[in-house]
């Protein structure tokens, strides 16, 4: 394993300097790790602020930041401003990133820094991923899929780092919750925000509210499977019943096939 982040270094190195997009999450996280040891302070970070991107997931990137001596710029990125975005297209996410990496790019150069990088890893290449498609017509920089470095993988090197997010559930923006053409507005965004914090603070791992129904009142939970019988106790169960109905839900599932990326796609 080490032989392949010794490779990320390489990369990060040729470089000279990078901005990288850093969400917090697992990826970034290493990825801005490993820039920092490369390039020192040629490397800074820079997170987009949103109404998809929870406050709790912004506050852990900038104390990640304060506590590793890296330069964080943070932009304000609205993707419900973007035309069409709200209309919940197959290609939102290409739309979102196109404006994000425009804005980081602006920094990037106003900064100094000649490269871009995001946090994509060699298993996104096999799913659908648009967002992919302005990683290239950008040319930003993916230096965790040039070393080959899958999720599993980068689990471990951040583990053995001394990583925070080694164990992190893997995240997406909040965005990613809605099934394609179906409206996405500031009100159900706050709702998937409200019940996936019901399930973080009652220990839930990995999780997922799909919302459902174009009112935005039907939630399907994703968690991993080894949970299912945890939210099945009588009382967490109704703890989260009682939650979710106050948030605004009449309808609420567990999803049996349980947590699993891009399950949204399913439809496409």
């Amino acid at each position: 394993m080490n032989k392949k982040y010794n490779k990320l270094l390489a990369i990060l190195r040729s470089y000279g300097s990078v901005a990288v997009a850093f969400s917090g999450g697992v990826d970034s996280t290493l990825l801005l790790y490993a820039a920092r040891e490369a390039l020192g302070d040629r490397a800074i970070a820079v997170t987009a602020r949103s109404c998809s991107f929870p406050d709790r997931e912004l506050k852990e990137a900038t104390a990640f930041c304060l506590g590793h001596g890296v330069h964080h710029f943070v932009t304000d990125s609205e993707e419900l401003h973007i035309d069409g975005f709200s209309a919940n297209p197959p290609n939102r996410c290409y739309l979102c990133k196109t404006e994000l990496f425009e804005k980081i790019w602006s920094i990037a150069r106003r900064e100094g820094m000649a490269n871009v990088a995001e946090g994509s890893n060699l298993d996104d290449e096999g799913d659908y991923r648009p967002g992919l498609q302005a990683v290239a017509e950008q040319s930003v920089k993916s230096p965790l899929r040039e070393a080959g470095l899958t999720k599993d993988e980068i689990r471990e090197i951040s583990a053995g780092l001394g990583l925070p997010t080694a164990g992190k559930q893997s995240f997406a923006c909040l965005s990613s919750r809605f099934a394609y053409g179906e409206t996405i507005t500031e009100e159900k965004l706050k709702k998937v925000d409200l019940a996936e914090q019901v399930l973080l603070d009652l220990g839930f791992t990995q999780v997922r509210v799909r919302l459902h129904g174009e009112s935005g009142d039907q939630a399907r939970i994703e968690l991993a499977p080894a949970e299912f019988s945890r939210l099945l106790d009588e009382e967490a169960r109704a703890r989260v019943l009682s939650a979710f109905t106050d948030i605004g839900f009449k309808y609420i599932s567990l999803d049996l096939a349980g947590y699993r990326t891009g399950s949204m796609n399913a439809t496409l």
